[in-house]
């Protein structure tokens, strides 16, 4: 079985990238230090990323975002550093007032293997009034997908990567490679 470098910290996005590239990768997560710059889009930070991973490779990293409408699209590209000061319920503090609960999470997926290769996924959605569930990680508990009546955090990682924009993106990503020699 093929290794597949995947570049992150997070156990739980390890989790979710095993569920669903166990078939064809052993997918080895690495938590290393890498360039990370501020931009407009997370694609343009996930490009950044791995021009200075290749020693990795293949490598995938993923960026993510949590666009919240009536927060003019906050905190976006933000996301991970407004979860580390903010959290949940900071978000959760700012939507009080809003009866706007609409929401996009966006996933960017990069993989580095002899070329750069970007898939995207995204998840529409809505904020809740009050956290939920104990599953997942980051905003989970705090965001409903379409068509849904339950958290991320309250699903299972099956039914997460189902519905997910990791998910969409990391399908994506799956049929790429299925049409490639990775």
């Amino acid at each position: 079985m093929r290794e597949l470098n995947l570049i992150t910290s997070n156990p739980g996005k390890l989790r979710e990238y095993r569920e669903l590239l166990s078939e064809r990768f052993h997918v080895n997560m690495k938590s290393l230090e890498y360039p990370e710059i501020q931009a407009d889009t997370l694609e343009e930070v996930v490009c950044h990323a791995l021009e200075g991973l290749q020693e990795y490779s293949p490598v995938i990293i993923d960026d993510s975002g949590l666009f919240i409408d009536a927060l003019k699209g906050f905190p976006g590209v933000y996301s991970a550093y407004v979860m580390d000061t903010l959290g949940c319920d900071g978000i959760l503090k700012l939507m009080e007032q809003e009866n706007d609960r609409k929401a996009n999470f966006r996933c960017v997926v990069g993989l580095l293997d002899e070329e750069i290769e970007i898939f995207t996924g995204d998840c529409p959605g809505e904020i809740v009034r009050s956290k939920r569930g104990t599953g997942g990680f980051g905003y989970d508990p705090i965001f409903v997908p379409s068509g849904y009546d339950h958290t991320f955090a309250e699903m299972s990682v099956q039914e997460k990567n189902l519905v997910s924009h990791r998910g969409r993106a990391m399908r994506a990503l799956i049929k790429h490679i299925s049409f490639t020699r990775i």
